[in-house]
């Protein structure tokens, strides 16, 4: 699964710069002031607006909330009911499950992050991992995007989700969560896909594209507690490697 990641300021604006100019990127700064800002740890279960790139506009960021809201939601309750369950979609059923496939066809993202966060099993204690690109560029993670109308405020609420495939042969040794079926791992693309995720309208060619990433590319640590209490929280630190002497021979 993917529910906790790290993702910078200079990663999220990273397709920005790539793609705009100066002046573009002056704008973009300005419009997007108050989502300007470094997630060093954020999860998907506290809803936070982190900055997408659209289909519909790919080299323009957009402030979405994590956790999808599909556009029939129509009450708060039901809104509620469902955020939790919408922070990650299968991306096998993405064109089936109805949460989704409005979205699998029409709306469908990038977010940009340093890494995620994931969690190792060992003798019945669970150890959090930090997985990043060995070459340390970001990762291009796949996702889907949705618009809901607040009927009581009248406003546009903007989400999105991350999407899940099976895992790799790396990430199947550190996500082993022994009451889940299979490892998974988020959807990372390499630079031609994401244009293809992001410009594809045909569904056999999404779902094609809906597979483990090659495991050379990614590395990992294991590091301090995410939850509970003394975390280090939205911290630099948060990421750093911390050695636990009990797994030193588990990998």
């Amino acid at each position: 699964m993917c529910y906790d990641v790290q993702t910078k300021l200079e990663t999220l604006l990273k397709r920005a710069i790539r793609f705009n100019d100066s002046e573009g990127i002056r704008r973009i700064k300005e419009e997007l002031g108050p989502y300007l800002t470094n997630h060093f740890h954020t999860t998907g279960f506290a809803h936070q607006q982190l900055l997408i790139y659209q289909n519909d506009k790919p080299n323009q960021p957009s402030p979405a909330h994590w956790g999808l809201v599909p556009h029939w939601v129509k009450t708060q309750k039901q809104k509620l009911d469902l955020w939790n369950k919408t922070i990650n979609a299968r991306g096998e059923s993405i064109f089936e499950k109805p949460s989704f496939k409005d979205s699998a066809t029409n709306k469908r993202c990038i977010l940009y992050v340093d890494g995620f966060f994931e969690y190792h099993y060992y003798r019945g204690k669970a150890y959090p991992c930090f997985i990043f690109r060995t070459d340390n560029e970001p990762m291009a993670i796949g996702g889907l995007w949705s618009e809901n109308l607040d009927k009581e405020s009248g406003e546009i609420f903007k989400s999105f989700t991350l999407v899940t495939t099976k895992a790799n042969e790396f990430m199947a040794k550190i996500h082993n969560n022994p009451k889940l079926k299979e490892a998974r791992m988020p959807l990372i693309l390499n630079k031609e896909e994401e244009e293809e995720w992001l410009s594809n309208n045909k569904k056999e060619k999404i779902k094609a594209l809906i597979k483990p990433s090659f495991a050379p590319e990614l590395s990992f640590h294991t590091v301090q507690k995410l939850r509970g209490k003394n975390v280090l929280g939205n911290v630099p630190q948060v990421s750093d490697e911390y050695v636990y002497q009990e797994l030193i021979d588990a990998f």
